[in-house]
């Protein structure tokens, strides 16, 4: 279903032409008085006839290629709703048209503002854009600790994009991470097989806040934020760091070729010198994540209240290592949520680490979800 349609309702009499849709099951069909009347997709067919009061039409029709279209990836018109049906079987089906030179996969995750304008109040609707000649088979995900949910899935055809969901800037901690698996292949015809996908990505959420992260591209007519899912037949590959990780690593390795240094330096037979060796003067920024799925990898039978126990501990562990320190700074990850854990933290600072002191977190590499406390004699 796409504007421009004619289409009857189903419980009721009349209907008209698809004027425009309200977030994904709602459209808006002009009837020929010219109102705009709101409706559940689900409540309306698409007809061939200016008649809508026809006494009967098949409920479920087979979906002609022209209602399957999900909107033209250079198009101005777009199409929500139910992913449509395979075609395989169909006795009069006729294949989409393929655009020539096309055949190099290439899908990208969109988010576009519905009003760039107000970026920092705006919703937001997320797309997947098949720049290809390849149908798709495709599952968004989004990640809830070390489980996923499913947000959308379906099919989509070649050169298309597909309307995924509307959300809100609520509900962006709960978007760092998503994933898109997909299934490329062509119909009635040969083809060369693309690899399947199971891509990963990492969402910077603090872009969601700044106007110039959403930029045009050849397939919204409004600013987007892109992240690219397959590009040149690979799938993307994105390289999570964890700092805290990275810098034991790094500790570790400086560690081994010091020793190693001493080792070829000391004359035969000699004994390693007792001294201790001084302490950098600037140290690394060390990053602890207290998000619970991060720390535990099962939480099944925890009340919250000990959920947030086991976060402090940790907080207090990482406190009392570092605590000699003096002038390292520590980054605690926290997130937003509701802030119980934040005003924890800081109740333990104001009256177990008075010496310390704390601040938010750099905006624009954590957002609002972190405290930096930095060791004080």
């Amino acid at each position: 279903m796409k504007i421009g349609d004619k289409v009857r309702f189903l419980s009721e009499k009349g209907g008209g032409i698809v004027a425009g849709f309200q977030g994904k099951n709602i459209v808006l069909v002009e009837d020929e008085d010219g109102f705009e009347i709101p409706m559940q997709m689900r409540e309306c067919v698409v007809i061939d006839t200016d008649d809508y009061n026809i006494a009967k039409v098949n409920t479920n029709p087979s979906p002609r290629p022209s209602q399957r279209q999900e909107g033209k990836v250079s198009g101005t018109t777009t199409s929500v709703g139910n992913a449509p049906v395979p075609p395989s079987g169909r006795k009069s089906y006729s294949p989409p048209t393929e655009i020539k030179g096309n055949d190099t996969l290439n899908v990208k995750l969109a988010y576009v503002p519905q009003d760039i304008k107000a970026v920092t109040t705006t919703l937001f609707d997320a797309y997947l854009v098949n720049d290809s000649n390849y149908f798709l088979y495709y599952t968004y995900m989004v990640a809830e600790g070390k489980s996923w949910t499913v947000r959308a899935h379906g099919l989509m055809e070649p050169n298309t994009k597909m309307y995924l969901e509307e959300f809100g800037k609520e509900f962006l901690n709960n978007m760092e991470r998503v994933a898109v698996q997909l299934i490329p292949f062509k119909e009635e015809q040969s083809f060369l097989m693309k690899p399947t996908a199971c891509v990963e990505l990492r969402i910077d959420t603090v872009k969601f806040y700044k106007l110039h992260t959403f930029r045009d591209s050849d397939f919204f007519e409004e600013p987007a934020l892109l992240y690219d899912v397959v590009k040149d037949d690979v799938p993307v590959r994105q390289v999570f760091v964890d700092a805290v990780q990275l810098q034991d690593a790094l500790l570790g390795k400086n560690a081994v070729d010091k020793g190693q240094a001493d080792r070829s330096s000391r004359p035969s037979g000699t004994k390693p010198s007792s001294a201790r060796q001084p302490v950098n003067s600037s140290p690394k920024i060390i990053e602890v994540d207290l998000h619970i799925h991060e720390l535990l990898d099962n939480t099944s039978g925890m009340s919250n209240g000990e959920m947030l126990e086991y976060q402090l501990g940790v907080f207090r562990r990482t406190m009392e290592e570092n605590r000699r320190r003096v002038g390292q700074k520590i980054v605690f990850i926290h997130g937003k949520g509701e802030g119980v854990l934040r005003r924890a933290i800081e109740t333990e600072l104001k009256t177990k680490y008075k010496s310390c002191t704390f601040q938010d977190a750099s905006f624009r590499e954590y957002g609002f979800g972190a405290t930096m406390v930095t060791i004080r004699s």
